[in-house]
């Protein structure tokens, strides 16, 4: 048997690399260099602002509810899901989130092909050095292939 060109890994709840940014926070269950790139996992914790329109260019996404009320828009689908719902966001198609209770709820978020946890590393160095957070935006969207609608 060939051996594993990545090892094995658990985190306990809450544990994880820790992304903040403004009042959001983002923790990495599993980044690229953790999963071989086959994968990033990331958990979203309250609270957090809804996420407009947008495209990815270069992952699809799944977001399983852990907690809280959430209504999903990709393309011309809308999916109102509760805890235990699950999700699939296909790239290249407009997509935008919104929590029921603003602020609320909890995601696991999983993309493929891993390395999008890259682009809240941006928006978490921005906010921990005082910078501009619409400049990381930018900058974040351009390195991670994100184009918002207007």
């Amino acid at each position: 048997m060939a051996p594993s060109p990545v090892a094995p890994f658990a985190f306990p709840p809450d544990q994880g690399e820790r992304l903040v940014f403004g009042e959001t926070t983002i923790i990495v269950r599993a980044a690229a260099d953790s999963t071989g790139g086959s994968f990033t996992a990331l958990e979203e914790v309250p609270p957090l602002l809804d996420t407009p329109f947008h495209v990815h260019s270069r992952e699809d996404e799944m977001f399983y509810v852990l907690e809280g009320d959430h209504v999903f828009v990709c393309g011309d689908e809308e999916y109102q899901l509760g805890p235990g719902g699950l999700v699939f966001l296909p790239r290249g198609i407009p997509h935008a989130h919104r929590r029921l209770v603003p602020g609320s709820g909890r995601l696991l978020s999983i993309m493929t092909p891993a390395g999008f946890e890259g682009f809240f590393r941006i928006l978490a160095e921005a906010a921990g050095s005082g910078g501009p957070m619409d400049e990381a935006y930018v900058r974040a969207s351009r390195e991670y292939g994100i184009t918002w609608s207007a």
